[in-house]
């Protein structure tokens, strides 16, 4: 998990004495003294002696931090000045104008141990925001939104991913324009959408309203105008998916074709189901399907996560495997018809769902099935990945996690499926 710290909503406090900030300023000037004092000794490197700390390289870290300044001449430039002197390089910066204030986001490498948060708010910084960074916040701004915009335009399934990887860690959700049984969603958003302090509503361009949720931070006027134009974005390109199949051969001898799916299979999807017995729909959906059409719409959407179908040569669905983003976390889930069972088609899908999740980067997966479900129980033994276990009142709940060992492991399972 990231490391997370805010300070207080009205920042250090002016007019009274601050301890903190007086030690920092008597350590300052004795420094200062000290340097004048001693300005002509010769460097430790004449006498000898061992180099200072200063000298010997430290453990550095990357740091993600944001923080508040007021808009006016050398507010910046203090907060630069301070970084400065605690050796704090400056990897990258933007600006998020808020009229009288300014959100300055900084991509920062500090030495191990640094007090950012003490530094910035003595430099006149509130509302200070720190996160532990990666390799690959290193790809600039422009860069980064780039590649996002070409995701998308790739994969309608994308739009969720790449909102979470443009705004950081933030919850996505997407509410349907009707409901269950024909009922109107309630509510609705502008067409520009909403922004109001923490969340963001969207539009969606299938219909109903897109939301996204960061309860740590607020999104800045900028932030909301990025999501805004991805969105728009996804909705001038209309419904797609990446265009490729895979073959996949059973033990024996004849061949399926998998693929990725959408709402354009629901005939197919819903021939299938009807096609399957009561028992496998009650392992699936862990009950009676009353109506097909209305798990089988949410499943097969984009905006909700990928499906992958196995079909025979004449083009019949004979299997589905959805891969459902589901918040913060990401869920699979599978249904192999009847005489078609136990040939490791299920295992096959679980594994490319699999792969598309670590490629995605899903840290877990979790499948929900039934205690008795040996089927979808020894398809994720199968993996070969860490498991976790959870049962409850014969429901049970299976977690894959996904390191960057295992990812690797099952890419091997073939992730061109999806692919232009």
């Amino acid at each position: 998990m990231s490391d997370v710290t805010n300070t207080p909503q009205d920042g250090p406090a002016h007019g009274r004495t601050d301890p903190a900030g007086l030690t920092g300023r008597c350590t300052a000037a004795f420094q200062a003294w000290w340097a004048r004092r001693h300005g002509h000794a010769p460097p430790a490197d004449d006498t000898g002696d061992a180099p200072p700390r200063s000298a010997v390289p430290a453990e550095s870290v990357l740091w993600r931090m944001r923080t508040t300044v007021k808009d006016e001449p050398g507010a910046l430039a203090a907060l630069c000045t301070a970084l400065a002197e605690r050796r704090v390089d400056i990897l990258s910066l933007q600006t998020h104008p808020l009229g009288e204030d300014t959100v300055d986001e900084f991509l920062l490498r500090a030495p191990a141990g640094t007090d950012l948060i003490t530094a910035v708010s003595l430099a006149g910084g509130t509302h200070t925001w720190t996160e532990r960074a990666d390799a690959h916040d290193l790809v600039d701004a422009p860069t980064r939104v780039l590649g996002l915009a070409a995701r998308t335009a790739t994969d309608a399934a994308e739009l969720p991913l790449a909102l979470r990887q443009l705004l950081g860690r933030c919850t996505i959700r997407s509410r349907p324009a009707v409901r269950a049984f024909g009922a109107a969603a309630a509510g609705t958003v502008p067409a520009e959408g909403s922004l109001e302090d923490t969340v963001i509503r969207l539009r969606d361009p299938e219909g109903g309203v897109l939301t996204v949720e960061r309860p740590y931070l607020p999104f800045t006027p900028t932030e909301f105008a990025r999501a805004r134009a991805l969105v728009e974005l996804d909705a001038r390109l209309g419904p797609r998916i990446p265009r490729g199949h895979d073959v996949l051969t059973l033990p024996e001898g004849s061949d399926l074709s998998v693929r990725r799916a959408d709402t354009r299979d629901l005939a197919a999807a819903r021939a299938m189901h009807e096609r399957c017995s009561p028992e496998t729909l009650r392992r699936r959906y862990h009950g009676p399907v009353g109506d097909a059409d209305r798990y089988l719409n949410h499943l097969l959407s984009p905006r909700f996560g990928r499906t992958l179908v196995a079909q025979t040569s004449a083009d019949r669905i004979i299997a589905l495997g959805h891969l459902l983003w589901d918040g913060d976390e990401t869920e699979v889930a599978l249904i192999v018809e009847d005489a078609w069972q136990r040939r490791g088609i299920g295992a096959e899908l679980l594994g490319r769902l699999v792969a598309m999740a670590a490629e995605a980067g899903c840290a877990q997966v979790y499948a929900v099935t039934q205690a008795s479900n040996t089927g979808m129980v020894a398809a994720m033994r199968g993996l070969g990945l860490p498991l976790d276990y959870q049962i409850e009142e014969g429901t049970l709940v299976i977690t894959a996690r996904l390191d960057s060992v295992a990812a690797h492991h099952v890419r091997e399972s073939g992730e061109r499926i999806g692919r232009s």
